[in-house]
């Protein structure tokens, strides 16, 4: 594929609870879309690395694109984990795309959500990210991954739950529908959530974050604690991005609409809805590195 216009491009968006792939061509755009498994090289590489070659895969034969061309496509990998230059060589070394930009999953998300303006983003699924973008440079409070960060995230919301479920049948704080609830998904047995807790990734906490939004909106008293205390973090972040009231937000993930009901008014009243998905913004990029690479040849 001499054409430029119909060189194969592929956006890759991977987080703990999944991974998103995207094929087109600069001319066409999408050309079709795929999920997949789990992705973050930090938690697991190599199921990363398997999971976004399957995907990728996946949307190439919805396509109608043989395998055998991916070799020759510019992609855009945005995959959780990636900390640096380390875990960014292993990345292209571990995929078989023609050229590749590896970036965390931070760009990405930015990129989609806002669009390429300017403004605030707060998204929050299985991790946590606060970014600012100004004219085209990004800045981020947090994003250190669950073991030291990801406050208000889907994982730290799951993580909370199970610790305050324990806390519960110790009898140092009182259950309330939203913890016995939880307590009998384990069958009522604390073990069960030992046992959970020991081999659980960030990804497995954070399917328990719809029970525990859900627990919230019908005034859970420790529902509503925690997803106050996820917000005044949110906040925080926000802050010390350099936020004023007016400025354009956006919240995205799984989780982070679901914190506009904790949020302070001032920081809600230049609330936009997401532009595009994160997945949108690794396509964006892969055809922007593509551009880009022509024209400094």
């Amino acid at each position: 594929m001499t054409d430029s216009g119909r060189t194969l491009i592929i956006g890759v968006d991977g987080g703990g609870t999944g991974c998103r792939a995207a094929i087109g061509t600069p001319n066409d755009g999408v050309l079709a879309r795929a999920e997949g498994g789990r992705a973050n090289v930090a938690s697991d590489f190599a199921l990363s690395i398997k999971n976004i070659t399957s995907t990728v895969e996946a949307a190439a034969e919805r396509a109608g694109i043989p395998r055998a061309e991916l070799s020759k496509a510019a992609a855009h990998i945005g995959v959780a984990g990636v900390l640096g230059p380390i875990e960014n060589a292993q990345v292209v070394s571990g995929l078989p795309y023609g050229s590749m930009t590896v970036t965390d999953d931070r760009p990405t998300a930015v990129t989609g959500a806002l669009g390429g303006q300017d403004g605030y983003l707060l998204s929050v699924g299985t991790g946590t990210i606060a970014a600012a973008s100004t004219s085209g440079t990004f800045t981020y409070v947090g994003g250190w991954g669950f073991a030291v960060a990801d406050q208000a995230s889907g994982a730290w919301l799951g993580r909370a739950a199970l610790e305050q479920v324990m806390l519960c049948h110790d009898g140092l704080t009182d259950h309330t529908r939203l913890t016995r609830a939880l307590l009998s998904k384990f069958d009522d047995d604390p073990n069960a959530i030992v046992a959970f807790s020991m081999a659980a990734k960030p990804g497995d906490f954070g399917t328990l974050a719809p029970e525990i939004i859900a627990g919230a909106q019908a005034l859970d008293p420790w529902g509503q604690s925690i997803m106050k205390k996820g917000a005044d973090h949110l906040m925080r972040c926000l802050t010390r991005l350099g936020f004023l009231p007016g400025d354009t937000l956006c919240l995205s993930g799984g989780v982070g609409p679901h914190y506009a009901d904790y949020l302070a008014a001032e920081f809600l009243s230049g609330r936009i809805e997401s532009r595009g998905s994160a997945l949108d913004g690794a396509f964006q990029l892969a055809r922007s590195n593509l551009v880009n690479q022509l024209e400094s040849n």
